[in-house]
């Protein structure tokens, strides 16, 4: 089993990273194949919304979004984790998923089965954290969130959502948030 696990954060070592972190290694304790994969460390450029995809299912911008297709395809579970900014996710995580117009341009306007009904079937699992404690922070990254996961055919099995958490190692303080994290992870190997 091949599980991608994306850091969308800009910070390394922050709460975010800690908790993929901890989901990924309780699904390599489950014998789980791990990527790990840092978006700041790769240039993509957003989406430029000129329907170049459309005909090929293949995005014209030549960035190391290259890089990262094959690795959406290739996987099994894909775990995005983002902090909330501005009650979204990262401009990291938004360009990743703009520039996934390339799959929905291939599963919906060309019908490739491999994204449709009979195609590879996939698990998506969302961890958020966010330093206000706002009713509806994660309701729009979540949404976003699904929508992304459905053009990669990838069920949106669940997700670790933890408010009120900010400064850079806080969620170390929250001992039992990290070992739900690594039970999320344990748990989605087990019964995938």
């Amino acid at each position: 089993m091949k599980i991608l696990g994306i850091f969308a954060s800009p910070r390394r070592g922050g709460n975010t990273e800690l908790l993929l972190d901890e989901w990924l290694k309780g699904a390599e304790q489950e014998g789980a194949s791990v990527e790990r994969l840092y978006l700041s460390d790769f240039t993509i450029t957003p989406c430029k919304e000129c329907h170049g995809c459309d005909n090929t299912g293949s995005c014209v911008i030549l960035d190391e979004m290259g890089k990262i297709y094959p690795k959406l395809l290739e996987a099994n579970i894909v775990v995005l984790a983002s902090p909330i900014f501005f009650y979204g996710v990262t401009a990291w995580a938004k360009a990743l998923i703009d520039r996934s117009q390339a799959f929905w341009a291939r599963k919906y306007l060309l019908k490739d089965p491999s994204l449709g009904r009979e195609g590879k079937k996939r698990k998506g699992f969302f961890i958020s954290v966010g330093a206000t404690k706002g009713k509806k922070v994660f309701e729009g990254s979540i949404l976003t969130i699904k929508y992304f996961f459905d053009v990669l055919n990838a069920e949106y099995v669940g997700d670790l959502l933890v408010k009120g958490v900010e400064s850079k190692g806080d969620i170390l303080k929250h001992p039992e948030v990290l070992q739900q994290a690594f039970d999320a992870g344990r748990k989605l190997v087990q019964n995938p």
